[in-house]
């Protein structure tokens, strides 16, 4: 079983212009050849770091930082970015439902895949596969989409309304209810964090079938130490945001998902078959900073889980202790 360790508790501050601190953003994602980009939600621009952990280049409407070159186009809210085969990038943007790609050789965008007026409600992650296809979550859509290279969707897995199959179903009649986040495995198949439905469900691209991995369809905080999928997540059908919004997977297949409503972070370890706790106290709400010396992952305080990112034997976890700031976690793998 894996074990895990608290390396550094980063505090952010949401006003800041530059999102960079001690060379870590709140939000940001690795590529597969190792590079490192932030993501500025609010301030509705994304970026390249850099080995010192400043911005080499950004992508947004307007010039953000004074010295650091723009590339030119309309994101409102980006939410990820994953690589194509042809070493440019694809970045969504949640607010407007749509995708660009990122030429950074050239300093160019251009507007890959059109989701708004294809009916995207919610553009959530877009996730390139081993082929080079784009996948495309809609948030409240309750859909995914395939895009091909030239940006024209190819499949469309859901019909648009709320569902669930708790076993194995075909991409004919598979359902979905509020999908916060996917995820690319390391076997190449794909992962949908399928949040009112509170589950983790796979896309086996080759068979065209979807899986339930972990989850009843139930809300709750149970399961611990059995089988993941007779597991429960949390709930607070109060906020916009119900049910489980983070999802992450390492090299050997492990899943971690930030269950947001119960405040701390899961773990399934499908070789084992169980699901653990492995940070994050589910008894405290508060919003206060995390404690820099804080060495224990069970005593965290994780009010908002958001965007995990596992990479290099660490797992980022991003959370918002109150509107003007938040706190980034960095657990490392024993």
């Amino acid at each position: 079983m894996t074990n895990w360790e608290i390396e550094r508790v980063v505090h952010f501050d949401f006003g800041r212009e530059d999102p960079c601190v001690d060379g870590l953003v709140h939000f940001g994602f690795h590529d597969r050849a190792g590079k490192h980009y932030a993501l500025a939600h609010q301030k509705h621009f994304m970026g390249l770091l850099g080995d010192d952990g400043r911005l080499r280049w950004t992508v947004a409407a307007h010039q953000v930082l004074a010295g650091v070159p723009n590339i030119s186009a309309e994101l409102r809210f980006p939410m990820y970015v994953d690589s194509l085969p042809d070493e440019t990038l694809v970045v969504s943007s949640f607010a407007d439902s749509r995708l660009y790609r990122i030429d950074p050789q050239e300093m160019k965008a251009e507007l890959f895949f059109d989701g708004s007026t294809a009916g995207v409600r919610d553009a959530g992650n877009c996730v390139v596969d081993d082929q080079g296809y784009v996948w495309l979550n809609e948030v409240t859509g309750c859909r995914i989409w395939k895009i091909d290279n030239h940006g024209k969707a190819v499949l469309t897995l859901g019909d648009g309304e709320p569902g669930f199959q708790v076993g194995v179903t075909d991409f004919d009649s598979v359902r979905f209810n509020w999908i916060y986040d996917m995820r690319r495995g390391p076997e190449g198949n794909l992962y949908v964090l399928d949040s009112r439905n509170f589950a983790v469900r796979m896309i086996e691209i080759g068979a065209s079938r979807v899986y339930t991995i972990a989850g009843t369809g139930r809300a709750g905080y149970a399961g611990d130490g059995g089988d993941p999928r007779r597991a429960s997540f949390g709930s607070d059908p109060s906020a916009r945001f119900d049910g489980p919004i983070s999802l992450s997977l390492d090299e050997d297949g492990k899943i971690y998902i930030g269950d947001r409503c119960n405040h701390v972070v899961r773990m399934v370890d499908r070789e084992a078959g169980v699901i653990l706790t492995i940070a994050g106290d589910a008894g405290n709400t508060s919003e206060e900073a995390n404690n820099p010396n804080e060495r224990d992952p069970l005593a965290l305080r994780l009010p908002k889980i958001s965007s995990m990112e596992y990479f290099g034997r660490r797992l980022f976890v991003p959370t918002d202790l109150t509107v003007d700031g938040g706190d980034l976690i960095v657990l490392k793998k024993l």
